[in-house]
């Protein structure tokens, strides 16, 4: 009985921090009317916002563009999957930005949409995909394509774009006449670090290609030795290394007239992602809540109704065990709602039918112990063995269930993109939340009634 007391403060002191986490308007509230009659200073509980994704609270939509032309065709739903991948992986981390990254294809052509929720500054949200440098690896080109590209580039000069194209090969007037694309591109890229060179301690960023990229590099070297690769990030050569042997293992360095400061910020910026191909922006516009306050306050509304509801039956179907469940349902809602605060999970529709989702797994496990302590009690058990019989065999069904829900969650999390990682990230974390609610929570409360008078009526239970 002791230890069910200390269980009971424990319960207590997290359901008063989970409350006022998740909701300190009225803690806070009480501190003022405190601080002014008492003349204290006592300082407000934290007051950490929900965050609201772009469906709720607006955000900014972007179009890029993307240039293939340097990419083999049937390399070009590859490059766009990892051109998406790498955006997704700058603007998310952990899933919890919920950022919208689709590839939209028209014809030929190719567009990467970007929706990104809370950031209203385009100027912001350009900047936090367009600073990863596109790196790029080309091979000297031979000296009568070389001289081709240079005629026919002095030819198009003082002439108009429109005059150009109508000559031969005049994409060519766009072409690098000195070196030309190879495969090996930001895409292989593993990471980038900043390291100095032993003799001049210039600073120098290293790079260490994928497996994929290892070999690409280990082939473009040995058909170049004695010849450079010029290294270009952002359409700039940085520099031009002469092969001297053939090199193996997928590492390579980019030197030039780098301050240390510029050399780290490259370094970070490619092991952020560096992009595949290039990209340009075609457009930009913000985009206003599609649910509004007002919608969503009707949904809160309506969630709470239908709680209410969910209590009322649990009460007059399960009485007094509905009564305790309802309590524990109660601390669950706001331990879950406080471990959204405190990893920032970016709460959608999606996401919050995730969380409903939750919670009526939460719900299911306390009828699975009340059934089950019943039928214990019915066999003519007393209240306590009752209990423990009933919670035994009722636990695998809840852990079975919960456990394939949550296993489902974790496979749409890893495969899945956007509002979708959402949805599975709170039904993941309601999930758990649930199964410590059920047999913690909901189990210390029932044992309060042990060799109590409460506990030999019938009717109670």
């Amino acid at each position: 009985m002791k230890r069910n007391n200390f269980y009971i403060i424990l319960i207590a002191i997290l359901t008063f921090f989970a409350l006022n986490f998740s909701y300190p308007a009225y803690l806070n509230l009480g501190i003022d009317r405190l601080n002014s009659r008492l003349s204290t200073s006592f300082p407000h509980f934290w007051d950490v916002p929900f965050r609201l994704g772009l469906d709720l609270r607006g955000g900014i939509h972007l179009l890029y563009e993307a240039d293939l032309s340097k990419i083999e065709k049937k390399d070009h739903q590859s490059a766009m999957q990892g051109l998406r991948d790498v955006i997704e992986r700058r603007v998310n981390i952990f899933g919890v930005k919920e950022p919208s990254v689709q590839v939209q294809q028209e014809g030929e052509r190719y567009r990467l949409i970007v929706e990104l929720a809370g950031v209203m500054d385009p100027a912001e949200a350009i900047k936090m995909i367009g600073e990863t440098p596109f790196l790029e690896f080309r091979e000297k080109r031979l000296e009568d394509e070389t001289k081709k590209i240079i005629d026919i580039q002095k030819a198009a000069e003082g002439k108009t774009m429109e005059e150009v194209q109508k000559s031969e090969n005049w994409q060519m007037v766009l072409e690098d006449p000195y070196f030309k694309p190879t495969q090996l591109t930001g895409r292989f890229l593993a990471k980038a670090e900043l390291n100095f060179d032993q003799t001049t301690y210039q600073p120098i960023v290293s790079l260490q290609f994928n497996s994929e990229g290892a070999e690409i590099f280990k082939e473009l070297t040995s058909k170049n030795i004695g010849k450079p690769i010029a290294i270009y990030v952002d359409n700039s050569l940085i520099s031009a290394p002469v092969v001297q042997e053939v090199i193996s293992g997928g590492k390579a360095q980019i030197t030039g007239r780098f301050t240390v400061e510029e050399a780290k910020k490259l370094a970070q910026n490619l092991s952020a992602g560096a992009l595949p191909l290039p990209i340009k922006i075609i457009s930009q516009q913000n985009v206003g809540p599609t649910l509004g306050k007002e919608s969503l306050d009707q949904s809160l509304r309506a969630g709470i109704f239908g709680f209410l509801a969910i209590i009322l039956f649990l009460i007059v179907f399960y009485r007094l065990p509905g009564f305790l469940a309802s309590l524990a349902l109660l601390i669950y809602i706001a331990l879950v709602l406080t471990i959204f605060k405190f990893v920032s999970v970016t709460l959608t529709l999606a996401g919050i039918a995730g969380f409903i989702l939750s919670i009526g797994m939460a719900i299911d496990a306390n009828v699975l112990v009340f059934s089950r302590l019943r039928e214990e009690l019915k066999e003519g058990k007393d209240f306590s063995l009752a209990l423990s019989e009933g919670f035994s065999r009722a636990w695998p069904s809840i852990r079975d269930g919960n456990i394939t829900t949550i296993l489902v969650g974790i496979i749409l999390f890893f495969f899945g993109t956007g509002f979708v990682q959402g949805f599975a990230l709170t039904l993941v974390l309601g999930n758990i939340i649930s199964i410590f609610s059920a047999v913690f929570i909901t189990k210390v409360f029932l044992e309060m009634f042990i060799g109590s008078k409460l506990g030999k009526i019938p009717f109670l239970w």
